[in-house]
């Protein structure tokens, strides 16, 4: 072989230099040190799992276990989850999206992206900071908060920590018609704007985890229990030397907290109750719990200002349909007027994204912002929301989209199978 018939277009290796030191400064950019350890573990969450495991490693197993688990066989809860992660988008070419608007209108009000915060029971029991913390984040990020009737803060305390928020208030309509009334008139007087009556607790489900761990009404907790709590000091700290965790709405009302709880799941509640609720409520209603077409037809016709379509977040009855397979049909059967909402395994902005696509007009969060709560206190729901925000807004955009105005059902389908 000659030097001719070498190939004339061989690259030649490139020549061998030494680094120049802006070269090197490039290449070497340090992480922000955080000298806080809440600031290292947020700061690390990437997404909401991050702060579930980090919420589980902050987190006695039980209290865990009580905000992660469900009813039974935990199959609801799963078939929610896996129904998001069954969901394909279909992409616009060619459209700007700089600058994307975010907010939806729900109620006649603006809110910042497609998102309210759910009611959560016993949610100082999770971090001492509470609904308190919770309300604060969610009255910074322009979003609408739910306080449980079983709370551990009641309607005043939230309203006088947190004046300019959009609070809803969720109601158990009780076998007692007081305090009904009671727990009404303290929703109004508070300013409260929206009521979200719950209709899926004829009776209690039952959640194995909390049974076993012991974490009942009233607790019965077992050595195992308490040895793993003993494991937490700062969250034992907090409980010992903040008020004791009880449910704040009902203190008034005489009987133990398993008196207290029976009352909460009152198996004669009817359309009367839904109609009576109408009459003496006067903001806007939504009825939470619904699956069933029929029933969000039905309950519209009877004055609600629109439904929730809800499985508990899988807590009462195991096996139902996962809450995004029913939305469309009961987006459908009430129209376009009502408003809809959905909850029940949303666990990221692009569930927010689908669920939006397939008729919603925003997603409720519930085990999400507390996994915040769990991992860092009002810090670790900030940090959620956060979380939330990007990747709805990242997923938007990379959905050819620049407003949530913009997205319909031609965005997603279903995965086949």
């Amino acid at each position: 072989m000659t030097a001719t018939d070498v190939a004339p277009d061989t690259p030649e290796v490139a020549p061998r230099r030494l680094p120049r030191p802006a070269e090197v400064r490039e290449l070497l950019r340090f992480r922000k040190v955080r000298l806080g350890p809440v600031e290292r573990r947020l700061a690390r969450a990437l997404t909401i799992e991050d702060l579930r495991r980090a919420g589980r490693r902050t987190t006695p197993r039980a209290v865990f276990d009580y905000v992660d688990g469900a009813a039974d066989g935990e199959v609801t809860a799963a078939r929610n989850t896996a129904a998001f992660e069954d969901t394909v988008f279909v992409p616009e070419g060619l459209n700007p999206v700089r600058d994307p608007d975010l907010s939806t209108v729900l109620f006649g009000r603006e809110i910042a992206f497609p998102l309210v915060f759910s009611p959560t029971g016993y949610t100082r029991m999770m971090h001492h900071e509470g609904e308190i913390a919770v309300a604060r984040v969610a009255g910074r990020a322009g979003l609408p908060y739910s306080l449980s009737t079983v709370g551990t803060t009641n309607a005043e305390e939230l309203r006088r920590a947190v004046p300019d928020g959009d609070h809803w208030f969720q109601l158990y309509l009780t076998n007692e018609r007081r305090l009904n009334d009671e727990l009404v008139r303290r929703a109004r007087d508070a300013g409260f704007s929206t009521l979200l009556l719950t209709i899926d607790t004829a009776v209690a489900g039952r959640r194995l985890k909390d049974v076993r761990n012991g974490l009942t009404i009233p607790p019965t907790l077992t050595v195992r229990t308490v040895l793993d709590m003993a494991r937490f000091p700062a969250w034992c700290f907090h409980k010992l030397t903040t008020p004791p965790i009880g449910f704040a709405s009902l203190r008034s009302f005489p009987g133990s907290s398993a008196d207290v709880a029976a009352m909460m799941f009152d198996p004669g509640l009817s359309y009367d109750d839904l109609e009576w609720l109408r009459r003496v409520w006067p903001g806007k209603l939504l009825v939470k719990g619904i699956l069933r077409p029929s029933d969000a037809r039905r309950v519209v016709e009877l004055g609600a200002d629109g439904v929730v379509v809800s499985n508990h977040g899988g807590r009462q009855l195991d096996r139902t349909p996962s809450t995004l397979e029913v939305l469309p049909e009961v987006r459908d059967a009430v129209g376009t007027g009502p408003a809809v909402l959905l909850d029940g395994g949303v666990r990221s902005g692009q569930d927010i994204l689908a669920a939006v696509a397939l008729g919603a007009d925003a997603a409720m969060v519930g085990r999400a912002y507390l996994y915040g709560l769990m991992a860092g206190g009002e810090r670790g729901v900030e940090r959620a929301v956060e979380i939330l925000r990007s990747e709805y807004q990242r997923a938007l955009q990379l959905l050819g989209l620049d407003a949530t105005r913009k997205v319909s059902g031609r965005h997603v389908r279903r995965a086949a199978g």
